[in-house]
């Protein structure tokens, strides 16, 4: 068991309070032995604040952090990255040595605690590639995230180790994807990080925000993740040869269609995604019943937040 070592995630708007309290049901169900500590920015209600204190959850007050909104591009489909920025206060958590980044959008399928004990060079992170197959054939995209470029084509089966990067490799090899990432904060680092987001003239051209800036930062300086401890959902249709169910520990749910934001009829609604988004609900139905009769006014406030029946 790492000396001091916690979960971390960032709430910076009331409509990802579902989700955040489904990530902490489903490390306490995994019997994770860590906490989850919660960065909560300025604009998040006191009511907000209150379900998280109601669950015993510890709450951090963060400053926002953000580039001059001129300095921020983001195509329509992804302006809910403007607020992800201030992910990267989580390097400034150096009351902890060992901490571990999760996107509000995740659940916990299975226990994971041995990322806090995993080895890690000097101001390095450890995190799962991208996937670079863009299904969705979105045009904003980067122009080499073609399937024969993806990391994840090159991994052989479901617990085969994922590639490397080196020189002369596809450039998505060198890029993770930020739902999951493992850490020692560093006021250094941190401070680093924000310097490189004030100032590159980089920043323009970011297309996934917080992701970008640590694929920048951190190039040739993180080691890859099995593909399992950041389940990207795509990778279920695009890279099924590696995807197993009973090997995800933590499945992300990536793309704007957050889970939450539509039931999943009995029958179904024809995308590959209905099973997993199940997954969701089933762990948001268990968390009311906790919450139902511990915290009634703030699952008013949770169920607000979610598609209703």
């Amino acid at each position: 068991m790492s000396p001091k070592a916690a979960w971390v995630s960032l709430l910076s708007k009331t409509a990802y309070l579902p989700g955040l309290l489904v990530v902490d049901y489903g490390l306490k169900a995994a019997k994770s032995k860590y906490p989850l500590i919660v960065m909560v920015t300025p604009d998040i209600s006191q009511d907000a604040r209150d379900v998280l204190k109601n669950r015993g959850l510890i709450s951090v007050d963060v400053g926002v952090v953000a580039p001059d909104a001129s300095r921020q591009r983001f195509d329509v489909h992804d302006a809910r990255f403007a607020d992800t920025w201030s992910k990267v206060r989580t390097f400034e958590m150096v009351d902890y040595d060992r901490v571990v980044l999760l996107d509000a959008d995740v659940i916990i399928l299975r226990n994971m605690d041995e990322l806090m004990d995993l080895d890690l060079p000097k101001d390095q992170i450890a995190a799962a590639h991208v996937c670079a197959c863009n299904p969705r054939k979105l045009p904003h995209y980067p122009a080499d995230w073609i399937p024969e470029n993806c990391a994840h084509s090159a991994v052989s089966g479901p617990n085969a180790p994922p590639p490397q990067w080196s020189e002369g490799k596809p450039r998505p090899y060198s890029q993770l994807n930020s739902g999951v990432v493992v850490l020692k904060p560093s006021m250094a680092v941190a401070n680093a990080i924000i310097e490189r987001l004030m100032t590159s003239a980089e920043v323009e051209n970011f297309t996934f925000a917080d992701q970008d800036l640590m694929i920048e930062h951190f190039k040739g300086m993180w080691k890859p993740l099995p593909w399992y401890y950041n389940a990207l959902r795509t990778l279920q249709v695009v890279h099924p040869k590696i995807w197993r169910d009973e090997e995800v520990r933590c499945l992300h749910y990536i793309l704007p269609d957050k889970p939450w934001k539509a039931r999943v009829p009995d029958e179904g609604t024809g995308s590959p995604f209905d099973e997993t988004n199940r997954w969701w609900w089933a762990h948001y139905e268990k968390l009311g019943e906790e919450l139902r009769g511990a915290d009634p006014e703030g699952w008013k406030l949770v169920s607000a937040n979610v598609a209703p029946k």
